[in-house]
């Protein structure tokens, strides 16, 4: 695999970064991967803004083109708190992977295993004991992404999120 440079987004890649995930919306075919996303509902500009300004936004980039995206940090979906996890850690310990997407113009160039590659990474060197995430049921390229990467099915889970209401997501962990 080539070299695959991922980095924190900077406050002036807000509008470009808005416009990659509109993009990769328009781009998703719902037979193929429903993620469930909507424009400016998921990722919701707070949720970007925010996501930079706290460091927590990575940016994965073909050239000059944004060809991925991810978010981490340490919030989760209010469900957790209801699941009998793997593992018993502090907010503080656990990473949360969200809203990672790589556009299909860029599909089958590693961008997406590098970003899930980075997250381990950080979570690593940060000292996390176990990576988090959820994944909206019938995501299959997601569901075989984490579990490539050793992530655990748990468990599935309605949860509500704004742009899906009230659905089933699937629950995955990596214990680090």
């Amino acid at each position: 695999m080539k070299c695959i440079n991922i980095i924190n987004a900077a406050k002036d890649d807000y509008a470009e970064v808005r416009r990659f995930y509109h993009s990769l919306i328009d781009s998703l075919k719902p037979e193929q991967c429903h993620v469930g996303w909507q424009k400016d509902i998921y990722p919701s500009p707070e949720f970007l803004r925010s996501s930079i300004e706290n460091g927590d936004l990575y940016l994965c980039r073909d050239r000059e083109r944004i060809a991925g995206s991810m978010v981490l940090n340490h919030e989760y979906n209010e469900s957790y708190k209801n699941y009998q996890w793997q593992t018993v850690v502090d907010d503080s310990e656990l990473l949360i992977i969200h809203a990672l997407g790589v556009h299909s113009d860029f599909n089958g160039k590693g961008y997406a295993k590098a970003m899930v590659q980075k997250a381990i990474d950080i979570a690593r060197e940060t000292g996390m004991k176990s990576i988090r995430l959820d994944v909206l049921g019938g995501n299959i390229p997601a569901e075989r992404l984490y579990q490539g990467f050793g992530f655990q099915y748990m468990a599935t889970l309605k949860m509500y999120y704004e742009d899906t209401g009230w659905t089933d997501f699937k629950l995955y962990e990596h214990v680090l």
